[in-house]
């Protein structure tokens, strides 16, 4: 709690308003920054105790301003298990923006289909996830439990907010062909084999990837409102 304490008081000293809002972007979506008015740019190396990004397309930065009227946190970048860093280190920034004041997270991935009707270029708006890693251990919520983040047991029903993933399904451009679906979050780094497809299906999941399902878990137990969206990328 003191690291993402700090790292929220570091941030909070530096900006001209605190973020309301954060995005995540997945690999590739970082762009997105742009699109902020007034933008203070930080390198994630500069910002106390958060890890560093070494997955090519996660420029590693958060970039704070206005996206159209709300004060947002733009991370472009995020951190995964596959490198290396523990479900706690994961959700690092997750903890620290919230401690500085945003009470709502979009997390955004780039995820691969299971259903032969999500291709390429399509939108998978989050109804719910699968939490591979968590299932078996590996949540940034195992340890003693600090209340100052959340309760020992968090509830996961309706995890992505419903009003959310209406607005969501209810904005999104036709050619994003935008459905809700189930998430399947992975360890990685290697892709999954056939076989592996075969399992995820079969327990329920259309698109897969690995992401996203650590910091929802961690954004919960803090009470944050979340939304869940995976461009669909092969």
């Amino acid at each position: 709690y003191e690291a993402c304490a700090e790292a929220a008081a570091w941030l909070l000293a530096r900006v001209r308003e605190p973020p309301r809002v954060a995005v995540v972007c997945g690999s590739g979506l970082g762009a997105l920054a742009q699109e902020l008015s007034e933008p203070q740019t930080f390198d994630y190396a500069d910002i106390p105790h958060f890890p560093r990004s070494t997955v090519q397309g996660h420029a590693g930065r958060l970039v704070v301003g206005r996206l159209g009227s709300a004060p947002c946190a733009i991370l472009q970048g995020r951190f995964h298990l596959y490198e290396g860093y523990s479900p706690a280190q994961v959700v690092v920034p997750v903890r620290a923006l919230a401690l500085a004041g945003v009470h709502t997270l979009v997390l955004t991935n780039a995820a691969g289909s299971l259903r032969p009707h999500l291709g390429p270029g399509h939108l998978l708006v989050i109804r719910d996830h699968i939490d591979l890693p968590g299932l078996a251990g590996r949540s940034p919520l195992v340890g003693p439990n600090d209340e100052r983040f959340g309760p020992r047991f968090p509830g996961m029903t309706d995890a992505y907010d419903p009003g959310l993933r209406r607005l969501a399904l209810a904005l999104a451009p036709k050619e994003l062909r935008a459905c809700p679906g189930v998430y399947v979050g992975v360890g990685g780094p290697s892709y999954e084999t056939p076989a592996e497809c075969r399992f995820l299906r079969r327990i329920g999941a259309d698109a897969v990837g690995m992401s996203t399902v650590s910091e929802a878990s961690a954004a919960r137990h803090l009470g944050l409102r979340v939304l869940g969206l995976s461009l669909i990328t092969n």
